[in-house]
């Protein structure tokens, strides 16, 4: 889907953008070797960051890493053309994680949020067990994004569902998970719940592109 709305954009290697819950850092790769422009990742989890930067080096690509919170960012005013966050800002607390992101936004800048919303409500229980197993404090509405966001200061949200076919025979476009050695076996069994929390609420908990412009 990141590889769908990019192209949307104004993005050539004068373009400086910002990768938050970089993960395995799979997407700041992908975006240095098809735009040539300049990328930071930032990941709150160890881990994460050695595996991107593993994937870095093994591709020479030079893209700066940053160990910290989404909801405190160590980066300056104004400091970034584009921002990207793949499921991110549904798991902080999201009134200090929005108005962070909209201060380190250059004027005329983009944040790109793709994130989890409630389609339908749900019984209290039925949700307290979901927020609880993913660790998020709240699963937010689309209007309830939509109000986030303008509270935070974007001026301008535009709000897409997509609608992705995926191709299984398209390996290039698949996840890479850079598993670890000597996984728990707890790991697998969080796994295995989280598989069937997605098919038993898959039309409920969905999840909508936010385009939100400074």
């Amino acid at each position: 889907m990141t590889k769908e709305i990019l192209p949307r954009e104004n993005i050539s290697e004068k373009t400086i953008i910002l990768d938050v819950g970089c993960g395995t850092g799979q997407t700041s790769a992908y975006i240095a070797e098809k735009y040539k422009c300049k990328i930071t990742c930032l990941d709150n989890n160890e881990i994460m960051l050695e595996k991107a930067k593993k994937r870095f080096k093994s591709r020479n690509l030079s893209i700066e890493t940053k160990h910290g919170s989404v909801e405190s960012l160590p980066f300056g005013d104004e400091s970034f053309d584009l921002i990207l966050s793949e499921s991110v800002a549904a798991f902080t607390d999201v009134s200090k994680t929005l108005p962070e992101l909209r201060r380190v936004l250059k004027p005329n800048g983009v944040l790109l949020a793709i994130e989890m919303v409630l389609e339908e409500p749900l019984p209290k229980e039925e949700l307290t067990t979901i927020k609880e197993f993913y660790e998020v404090p709240r699963i937010l509405t689309v209007p309830e994004w939509n109000s986030l966001f303008q509270k935070a200061n974007f001026q301008q949200i535009n709000i897409e569902k997509v609608n992705l076919q995926f191709d299984e025979s398209d390996f290039e476009s698949a996840t890479d998970f850079s598993i670890s050695e000597q996984l728990d076996d707890k790991l697998f069994a969080i796994l295995d719940q989280h598989l069937q929390l997605t098919e038993m609420y898959r039309n409920i908990i969905g999840f909508r592109v936010f385009k939100c412009c400074v």
